[in-house]
């Protein structure tokens, strides 16, 4: 080869170099790494509320679209010693500021949250503050996972060695508030093989298997910063769904009593150790509604949609999330069906491309038979 076709060579090749990995300095590599919105401290006022709450509010089987036969009133229906369908329950709801006077308008796109607590949103980087008000008859707390926090925030009691001042946190008692303080690192965000947010949950943790039979449970959802609006939802996503798989044993919520006094016809025939009484109290819910009364999973064809999944509870909460009608991506794989078990978390994307109304539930027997079935639809755009 000439000297002149090696160097004509060489400067082809340096071409296709520059094209395939143009140059970047210093600064070009920190403009992109502050891409997105800018770290800012995000403010939440929750309390745990008792409230009176219905599983199945239309009254009917909105899957059969029918009145409740005899399998479903094992659940539903109540009696001189059956509490049916209605209990009270402590949930997380969200308040406009500190005075607690005033719930926070819910938006819209949020109402198939149900008994799931209001949505902590952040963007790696930021800061979160929940004011927590305990409105409730017990002890409640916040603890949160995925973010990072000192033991003053961890809202859990255990002999960890700290002391006294560290665990307010722990232990909320009726009226009180506390402040808790988080921080979001790059650890508490999406990772190397995940989309651009993930979720996390928090739940009180002052005796965890009652205090989530009571309701107390909700999600966070944290989304990378160069991948942020403003609001901290994620760009690539035009519609976000949340969705709880738990059998909710009300045998085991602080209100079993309440409910017994409050809902059954006869409170005095009540043998709250009667294995049938039991099996009416497991309520198999999404986001605490049986049978397809769960409303508000409403989306347009060609929409790219995010449905963060959960699930907690006990031995039984072996749940197989499926969708019909729609196929979803989860750990970049394609699938129709998110498998959990307790204190589980998944991420489902969809791009729905079939219109209608379409059943989503879980594929366990049992669990069908019990109603943890709900609907959801796809119109035209």
């Amino acid at each position: 080869m000439t000297i002149r076709s090696t160097a004509v060579l060489t400067a082809f090749l340096a071409l296709l170099g520059a094209l395939a990995f143009p140059a970047c300095s210093e600064e070009d590599g920190d403009e992109h790494a502050q891409q997105g919105p800018p770290p800012r401290l995000r403010t939440y006022f929750i309390a745990a509320d008792e409230v009176a709450w219905d599983y199945a509010p239309l009254g009917i089987n909105g899957i059969a679209g029918a009145a409740f036969g005899a399998a479903e009133n094992v659940f539903v229906e109540s009696g001189p010693d059956r509490i049916g369908r209605q209990y009270m329950k402590a949930l997380y709801r969200e308040y406009a500021d500190a005075t607690f006077t005033t719930l926070k308008t819910l938006d819209p796109k949020w109402e198939h949250l149900g008994t799931v607590g209001p949505v902590i949103r952040a963007v790696v980087g930021d800061t979160v503050d929940v004011v927590f008000k305990n409105n409730t008859a017990y002890p409640r707390t916040i603890h949160v996972h995925g973010l990072e926090y000192d033991k003053s925030s961890e809202g859990t009691y255990y002999d960890d060695g700290t002391s006294a001042s560290e665990h307010d946190d722990d232990d909320v008692a009726p009226g009180n508030t506390h402040s808790y303080h988080y921080r979001v690192p790059e650890r508490a965000g999406p990772g190397p093989n995940d989309g651009s947010s993930v979720m996390w949950m928090y739940h009180s943790h002052v005796d965890e298997p009652v205090d989530v039979n009571a309701g107390l449970l909700g999600p966070i959802i944290v989304t990378r910063r160069d991948m942020a609006r403003p609001d901290g939802t994620p760009v690539d996503m035009d519609r976000e769904f949340v969705l709880l798989f738990e059998v909710m044993d009300e045998n085991k919520s602080n209100y079993l009593q309440d409910n017994i006094q409050a809902y059954c016809g006869n409170p005095g025939s009540v043998d709250p150790d009667d294995p049938d009484f039991q099996e009416s109290n497991l309520m198999h819910a999404i986001n605490g509604y049986v049978y397809g009364n769960l409303r508000g999973l409403n989306m347009t064809a060609g929409e790219r949609v995010r449905w963060y999944v959960m699930g907690l509870g006990t031995e039984v909460d072996l749940h197989t999330a499926h969708w019909h009608g729609q196929t979803v991506i989860v750990n970049m794989m394609r699938t129709d069906i998110v498998s959990l078990l307790p204190g589980g978390m998944a991420i489902a994307d969809m791009e729905p491309d079939n219109e209608g109304t379409w059943l989503m539930h879980c594929h366990v027997n049992d669990h069908i038979d019990a109603g943890m079935l709900a609907l959801f639809e796809v119109t035209a755009p």
